[in-house]
């Protein structure tokens, strides 16, 4: 893999920006790879870790002759980011971000970014439910996708050079339009993170069963919400206030269509359950084709076999 960019700098230092660093390392997309995080002890860990090649506390210095900046803080965060940087962005540098909400981004980023650069919003579709340095691994970019959502004026040049970067690390590319992947996002993503920290918030507030008989009994479908739901708080509490009209319009609906499986079980409507649980089933069979899981019945079960034998 040749060398795309001279210097690449990472503003963030999270799953996501880890795992780009040993990419980018691993593939030798960059010369030069240039670390900053406002927090003291993730630098140092970064550092400990060999993530970068210079770790820097202050952003506004790290990108500083940088030919890609890429922002990785919670989506709140993203205005702060962007006026910082601003002022030390070299002519023709690439600026992305990998935010879950687009419009909120670029409404933030957009009107402190200088005409001589490229600023390009995207979202790459990869992470686990773990967050920090540590997080990180290579390849987590593989066969995700990667969803820019290019303003109007954006330069055809440097959208070919981002989509290029993302295909190198592994990631297929889409392009939308921000209010349109903002609503997408909220229902693949956003929702079901949602509805899981509402369930285990539930089982942790019922006074009929203890904290021990819900461990206990987790290997049940209990177990995976709590994967979803050991997600970063920071970065989720952002989402909901920065995606907060497409979330609403799809818990509105979510909530129609449970208060319709409600009366079905309470009047007995076998048929209508039967239909909707066949139905979901096939967009499970939909998701295992596209590529984005594999059918393995093992949620886990393989690591747990291998770490008690």
């Amino acid at each position: 893999m040749s060398i795309q960019f001279e210097r690449i700098t990472l503003i963030g230092i999270g799953l996501i920006g880890s795992s780009l660093a040993y990419d980018i390392r691993r593939l030798g997309l960059a010369k030069e790879i240039v670390v900053s995080t406002r927090s003291a002890a993730t630098l140092k860990r970064a550092e400990e870790l060999k993530l970068g090649d210079r770790y820097l506390a202050t952003s506004a210095e790290a990108v500083e002759n940088a030919d890609l900046v890429i922002v990785s803080v919670p989506v709140g965060a993203s205005e702060s980011v962007a006026k910082e940087i601003a002022p030390h962005l070299k002519a023709g540098a690439i600026v992305t971000d990998v935010g879950s909400t687009k419009a909120s981004v670029i409404q933030q980023m957009q009107p402190h970014m200088p005409p001589h650069v490229h600023f390009i919003p995207g979202h790459p579709l990869a992470g686990t439910e773990k967050s920090g340095p540590d997080a990180g691994f290579p390849g987590l970019f593989k066969g995700r996708w990667c969803i820019f959502t290019p303003l109007p004026d954006t330069d055809e040049d440097a959208l070919a050079r981002l989509r290029a970067f993302w295909e190198a690390v592994g990631s297929r590319v889409d392009v939308m339009d921000p209010a349109h992947h903002d609503k997408v996002l909220a229902i693949v993503s956003h929702l079901p993170h949602i509805i899981a920290y509402n369930i285990v918030g539930t089982a942790e507030d019922l006074e009929t069963v203890t904290e021990s008989e819900v461990i206990k009994y987790s290997a049940s479908g209990f177990r995976d919400f709590t994967r979803l739901a050991a997600s970063d708080p920071t970065m989720w509490r952002d989402i909901c206030l920065h995606n907060k009209d497409a979330i609403l319009e799809m818990l509105a609906r979510f909530s129609e269509d449970l208060s319709s499986l409600q009366r079905a079980i309470r009047w007995g409507e076998g048929d209508k359950i039967f239909d909707l649980f066949s139905r979901t089933r096939d967009i499970r069979r939909s998701i295992v084709e596209a590529g984005q899981d594999t059918d393995a019945a093992d949620f886990g079960r393989h690591a747990l076999d291998a770490k008690q034998s």
